[in-house]
């Protein structure tokens, strides 16, 4: 069997990514790392190295059992990689899931219902609360 791999192809093929240029993407942009170091799509990897994955919020581990580049189904994973993520990182990943959307960025997505009601309340004086004392007739104001 072959000893190296193509790290794009042996992610997606060991199911970490959905398709290959994902994975050529995350080592594009800097996701992908071995001991600290960024790497390319096309870095060849070996059987017992250890690849770093940072999904945010999590920065998943993975040691090399087996070096492929072709996909392999879900129940063959065990026998291609071992998860030695460590378990900060999963406790990481749970506070985030409880937090949920708090951390949601200010002005983002849809308005919650306070958000609503603070700009009822700054339209409304504006175009629908008209004092009765005033002049609709502006030409009047210019004549004078």
């Amino acid at each position: 069997m072959n000893e190296q791999a193509r790290i794009d192809k042996w992610l997606w093929a060991a199911r970490i990514f959905k398709t290959r240029s994902i994975a050529a993407d995350a080592c594009k942009n800097g996701r992908v790392t071995k001991n600290g170091v960024n790497i390319k799509p096309s870095h060849i990897i070996k059987v017992g190295e250890t690849v770093s994955v940072k999904k945010p919020p999590v920065t998943y581990s993975f040691k090399v059992l087996k070096a492929i580049e072709n996909r392999v189904g879900a129940k063959l994973v065990p026998e291609i990689y071992e998860n030695v993520t460590d378990p900060k990182q999963y406790e990481l990943l749970e506070m985030s899931r409880i937090s949920g959307f708090v951390d949601r960025a200010r002005g983002t997505g849809r308005p919650t219902k306070k958000d609503r009601r603070a700009m009822d309340a700054f339209v409304e004086p504006a175009m629908f609360g008209f004092d009765d004392d005033f002049d609709f007739d502006l030409d009047d104001e210019e004549e004078e």
